[in-house]
Order: structure tokens, then sequence, then C-alpha cells
């Protein structure tokens, strides 16, 4: 079966890159049980980039597109729960990639 791989690419100013990893870390298994979700990765830069890159990967373009639309996706990204103060954003822009898998080894 072929993944269906979404890159978000996020500049964040460099002294954010630690809180972006916390959060992210806070809501490690908050997308399991997610219909057609294969796993993510967060990958920090280990030069003097500022843009961390969240790989996810999925079983179809129309999984993506239902939790993009999903009130999870809403709370992971900063909405929160009702009654919760809506979180600022960690990154100054975000510009999202859409792959396919090519060729594995």
């Amino acid at each position: 079966m072929s993944s269906i791989i979404k890159i978000n690419a996020i500049t964040v100013p460099e002294d954010s890159g630690d809180e972006l990893g916390k959060r992210f870390a806070a809501r490690h298994s908050s997308m399991e049980g997610t219909p057609g979700f294969q796993g993510f990765e967060l990958l920090q830069p280990a030069d003097e980039r500022s843009t961390w890159l969240v790989l996810t990967r999925w079983d179809s373009e129309e999984d993506f597109e239902n939790w993009r639309s999903s009130q999870d996706f809403q709370k992971s990204h900063g909405e929160g729960e009702e009654g919760e103060p809506k979180k600022k954003p960690v990154g100054m822009s975000s510009e999202l990639w859409s792959y396919t898998v090519a060729v594995t080894g």
C-alpha cells in the first residue's frame, strides 16, 4: 500500500523551537485511532535553519482531508477545549507540502 506524505514546514523564532517540541510531545498520542493515520515525526533542524518539519503518513488524501476538517484538528492546532484559552501559535509561518512514496529502500 502506498502512503500519502504530508510535510508541514513550520518556521519558528530562534527561541521557540523548544516550545514547539513540547507541544508535540504533549499531544503525541492524540492521533491514535484517527482513520488512515499511519504516524508522524517532528524533525528539528540540525543546522542554522529555523524551519521544523512535521512529517505525517496517511492511507489516503481523503483520510488526511477528513482529519483536517475534524474537531480533533481544531483542538490540536490551538483552538483548545471548551473553557480553555486559545494557545498562541509558535510558528511565524508554515507551508504544507504533499508527496507520495516513489521508491523505498
